[in-house]
């Protein structure tokens, strides 16, 4: 895969207290694309952050309806990437690229 579709793949890192909870067993949580496969992840966090993946498992999070001054909307479907990183390696996704 060329540099650009990596970054269409990844779509953001997920700070949520769970994921913090995640990178103490050597683990990092991304938003991804909803098309994309395991496969697809784990070269494109391999290439952009330079770390040996050893596994991907994924999830899809159903969008909830939410209401907003009884407007009725729903909230979209997200993808997320639970990445286990090789032992020694790590990736801080405070900082950035």
């Amino acid at each position: 895969m060329t540099d650009l579709r990596h970054y269409d793949v990844i779509v953001s890192p997920a700070i949520t207290e769970k994921s913090t909870m995640a990178s103490e067993q050597n683990q990092v949580v991304f938003n991804v694309a909803k098309k994309a496969s395991k496969p697809e992840i784990k070269a494109a966090v391999e290439a952009l952050f330079g770390v040996k993946v050893m596994a991907v498992n994924t999830l899809v999070r159903k969008g909830k309806i939410k209401r907003f001054r009884g407007t009725v909307g729903r909230q979209s479907d997200v993808k997320k990437a639970i990445v286990t990183l090789a032992e020694g390696q790590s990736i801080d996704v405070a900082t950035g690229l």
